[in-house]
């Protein structure tokens, strides 16, 4: 059987997830990472991205999470983040219409604040939708 640690993510509507995993993928500010038990102690932060988490069953589960922060330190990884959906719970045309919304600010907007909003804006919706196919 292989190690496990305790992985946890919540958000400030919920306790997400909380079980014991074999081993969890998601995207950093730098990259994707990997997160294996015993894992080195370590804080970064997370960008929208899918959320991968093989469980103690060793089956692979993906979610949506979006902002925030991740933490590992003795057998343990804790998320924080603004959000996280199971596919099921992603509402497809309300992502869908955001990507639409954010293109076209993206298109016409004026000024840098509107961009740099509608660009974070619209990596959500992508990975929301990404996120959505997996049903």
């Amino acid at each position: 059987m292989a190690a496990l640690f305790s992985f946890e993510v919540h958000t400030p509507y919920r306790l997400f997830f909380s079980e014991p995993a074999e081993a969890i993928v998601l995207t950093l500010y730098d990259g994707e990472a990997a997160i294996y038990a015993n894992h080195a102690p370590f804080k970064a932060p997370v960008v929208p991205c899918l959320l991968r988490i093989k469980g103690k069953d060793g089956n692979w589960k993906t979610a949506f999470c979006s902002e925030g922060i991740l933490e590992v330190n003795n057998n343990k990884a804790v998320l924080i983040c603004d959000s996280a959906e199971w596919p099921g719970e992603i509402d497809y045309e309300r992502a869908k219409a955001a990507k639409e919304e954010c293109e076209q600010i993206l298109a016409d907007g004026m000024f840098r604040f509107e961009r740099e909003s509608a660009a974070a804006a619209l990596r959500r919706a992508n990975m929301r939708l990404r996120a959505r196919e997996q049903v």
